[in-house]
């Protein structure tokens, strides 16, 4: 099964049709700057670009940079104020002109990264993926199934979000060492641990690329292993998210026969 999968974020849209039986890109990922502000019908044309770029006539999945319930958004974190309350969903399939799926784009990663990436294995544990880069996205996954929008990025840490002391975004704009970052990265991931006592913490995000040169700084009782999937997570989550829930759409329109 061909999806388009989408990964929207601050500065960029990107997407790439996804084979979700097996996670691979079947297109080359193509990317188009986030508009300036990145309102909500600017953002619905960019994907309709996307969309017409690869003549695309299915369903889509988008992971998206905010709480996302029900197609709803209900955050705007690192977007437009004016997302809050936007029907996601609905603004992307009537722009679009495909049946459109969104959810929380670090939620996106970490579904990918169980299906395909270093999250194998790990079904029946509690697993924490985090996506370091201009903030801190999360997912959490207990015994192979997701608890959706943890957004831990903005767990309070010394009276600030998390995300504000310890993302990949903090330790260039501070030019810290990746020695002092991973002091308050440590502090982060021990809050973390003692609130949910995860087995596995996996690390993704434009930090990851670096894990060799903090991983010694890090200490906590469970396994941190770094996201296989890098920068094609979102989009193979987003891609597999659409096809389960159009899927799940189909079965409930489906009648049980009068007896």
């Amino acid at each position: 099964m061909e999806v388009l999968g989408l990964d929207i974020g601050g500065s960029g849209i990107k997407g790439a049709v996804i084979d979700v039986k097996t996670g691979n890109l079947i297109s080359d990922r193509f990317r188009i700057p986030t508009p300036d502000e990145g309102k909500p019908k600017d953002v619905a044309k960019v994907v309709k670009q996307i969309v017409d770029h690869f003549s695309y006539k299915g369903i889509l999945g988008a992971g998206f940079p905010a709480v996302v319930h029900h197609g709803v958004a209900f955050s705007a974190a690192n977007i437009h104020e004016s997302w809050i309350g936007t029907d996601v969903e609905g603004l992307l399939t009537e722009t679009s002109g495909c049946q459109s799926f969104v959810l929380n784009d670090g939620d996106a990663a970490g579904m990918a990264e169980m299906e395909f990436g270093a999250g194998r294995g790990w079904e029946k544990s509690i697993v924490i993926m985090l996506t370091i880069g201009t903030g801190i996205g999360s997912a959490v996954f207990v015994n192979g199934n997701l608890f959706p929008n943890t957004e831990f990025g903005h767990i309070e840490i010394r009276g600030k979000d998390a995300e504000r002391r310890a993302s990949d975004a903090t330790r260039e704009r501070k030019n810290l060492s990746w020695e002092d970052w991973a002091v308050r990265f440590q502090e982060v991931l021990s809050r973390y641990e003692s609130l949910f006592s995860p087995d596995l913490f996996i690390l993704g995000g434009g930090a990851s690329k670096s894990f060799a040169q903090f991983k010694q700084f890090l200490k906590v009782r469970a396994e941190i292993k770094v996201a296989e999937l890098l920068n094609q997570a979102g989009l193979v989550g987003s891609a597999m998210y659409a096809y389960r829930r159009s899927e799940s759409d189909e079965n409930k329109k489906i009648k049980t026969p009068k007896k």
